[in-house]
């Protein structure tokens, strides 16, 4: 009999995101969410696993529209450092998708993934019948999988990070958290949770639970609203979080591991979840109460503020969360790598971006090249985000699907069967030719600069796809190519030394576009790119720059 081995398991799951046996199901339950729970307790059952066995965990439950990952990646490195033994449920992954289910902040071993995974997927096997479904979709399948390895491995505490929306996502089969999380809000994934931010704010606020203390971040008015009317009728005791700088001394600044501004709100947040789970398990040193005349100006009651302990503080200082504002510096090339999609996102990543560039020290020694490396998937309006990027002056954008190499081969982790490849590279074209247009139209609010011809197309499995310019500034050039690999060699221009390409595909440069880009970025003194738009691009250049990361 085979040895069933890691990347079996993985290719096995992958399966599972397009299961033709469900995908009637899951459109049977859009239109009846409470379904999605009741199907996920059928699965759970079917695992081995009760209800009442999840109330074993000591969970912390955090949704958000925006930064509920790095809120989740501080609290669990603070309560890390007081010694407790963690696990830490999120996602998507950015290159294995072992990241998704942690313990002690470091993915689970290849062993214990392939040991749990085939343990559960043979389980499920063995209790199907007529009546259902043998196997959950892919992220159901992974949340189960998680709470085995958690109890399991006996953890003494599990963050767990919402997959999308919360009321019917099915880590909301949660019933006992210690503590609940709402970070900032905002517009993502409508067509699933609805079309306004007040719509949206009642599926967070499905998280909430009786008696079960809550915290969010300071909100708009609407969705605040919405969060404490369901937290009133739920009997859930609801607090908004002061400001960092409530926390901070005027010496002593909080010295956070996770850059930009953005990402403060998500560690005064993680500072209430950590020492409101200690306090509630009875632990001593959780930061004595601070005498504040702060007072809430969004009718909510304010958390306590209290002194960070010297453990709280390390924890937020040495907080790593791969592909968040995350600067990668190579030589000549820095890269500025940020998976974020969403209009409000995009805008706090460009504040960063701006910031990281102005700070970093100027050559004299050659020009400085600027490099957008751009993809969104789903339903993103990406005329807003791209429009919004514009304003960051990039000298050329580049555009390509989330795939990293165009052969499969050893990338399991990263395929993805509910999209195929003319799809993903369609969605390149047509993002370049927005930005295309978004250039054109700022070229024509100034009558010496020259328009541009409509893009180009071609065949779109050829390993580069270009469009010819006409006679523009800088910013207008546009090149689209068929993976990631190809992207970043043409990007890196052999200057990086950590990147080496698997292959050299013919005609890299063979468009005037390209030629002319490939002297440029030879003679730049530096090239500053930033990848953003999708958390899964971000994952395909890590695996690509960073190849101990796939180990």
């Amino acid at each position: 009999m085979k040895e069933e081995t890691q990347q079996d398991a993985v290719r096995t799951l992958n399966t599972l995101q397009t299961n033709a046996s469900f995908l009637e199901q899951i459109k049977q339950e859009r239109g009846n969410p409470q379904v999605q729970l009741e199907a996920m307790k059928d699965y759970l059952v079917r695992s081995g696993l009760q209800i009442e066995d999840l109330d074993r965990l000591k969970i912390i439950h955090v949704t958000g529209t925006k930064g509920k990952g790095s809120t989740c990646a501080f609290t669990e490195r603070i309560l890390r450092g007081y010694g407790l033994k963690t696990g830490f449920y999120s996602s998507p992954h950015l290159v294995q998708v072992r990241e998704r289910i942690r313990i002690n902040g470091e993915p689970i071993s290849p062993e214990l993934f392939t040991k749990y995974f085939w343990r559960l997927y043979h389980r499920l096997e063995e209790t199907k019948d007529d009546t259902c479904v043998s196997m959950p979709p892919y992220f159901r399948f992974l949340t189960i999988m998680a709470f085995h390895v958690f109890l399991q491995e006996k953890v003494d505490l599990a963050v767990v990070e919402v997959g999308i929306g919360g009321a019917y996502d099915c880590t909301n089969i949660v019933r006992k958290p210690v503590v609940c999380g709402i970070s900032s809000l905002g517009i993502d994934h409508t067509s699933i949770l609805g079309d306004t931010i007040e719509k949206i704010a009642w599926q967070k606020a499905g998280i909430f639970k009786p008696g079960v203390p809550a915290f969010t971040v300071s909100q708009p008015d609407s969705p605040l609203e919405v969060l404490k009317d369901q937290a009133r009728q739920l009997l859930c005791p609801l607090y908004l979080c002061p400001s960092l700088e409530a926390f901070e001394e005027e010496a002593q600044p909080l010295q956070l591991g996770l850059a930009g501004d953005h990402q403060r709100s998500n560690a005064a947040l993680a500072l209430q979840l950590a020492r409101c789970w200690l306090q509630r398990q009875g632990h001593k040193g959780i930061g004595e109460l601070r005498a504040t005349r702060l007072t809430s100006q969004q009718s909510l009651p304010l958390a306590p503020v209290f002194h960070p302990t010297w453990i709280m503080k390390q924890g937020l200082w040495h907080t790593e969360w791969l592909g968040r504002t995350q600067v990668l510096r190579r030589g000549a090339l820095t890269w500025y790598l940020d998976g974020a999609h969403t209009t409000s996102s995009i805008q706090a990543g460009i504040k960063w971006f701006r910031r990281a560039v102005l700070n970093q020290e100027k050559s004299i020694n050659g020009p400085e090249v600027r490099v957008l490396l751009f993809n969104a998937t789903g339903e993103r309006d990406t005329a807003a985000l791209l429009k919004l990027l514009q304003s960051c002056q990039f000298d050329y954008a580049v555009f390509c699907p989330n795939l990293t190499e165009m052969s499969p081969v050893g990338n399991a982790d990263q395929q993805n069967f509910t999209v195929t490849l003319d799809h993903m590279l369609t969605r390149c074209l047509e993002n370049q030719k927005q930005w295309n247009q978004l250039a054109e139209e700022k070229a024509g609010q100034d009558p010496w600069l020259a328009q541009a011809p409509e893009p180009s197309t071609g065949p779109l499995h050829g390993p580069l796809l270009l469009v010819p310019p006409a006679p523009r500034p800088l910013n207008t050039n546009s090149l689209v190519f068929s993976c990631i690999s190809h992207a970043l060699q043409w990007i890196s221009q052999g200057r990086d030394p950590h990147f080496r390409p698997s292959s050299s595909p013919r005609g890299l440069h063979s468009h005037p576009v390209a030629s002319s880009g490939a002297v440029l970025l030879k003679e730049a003194s530096s090239i500053q790119v930033l990848v953003t738009g999708s958390l899964h691009l971000v994952g395909g250049v890590l695996k690509l720059l960073d190849p101990t990361l796939s180990q």
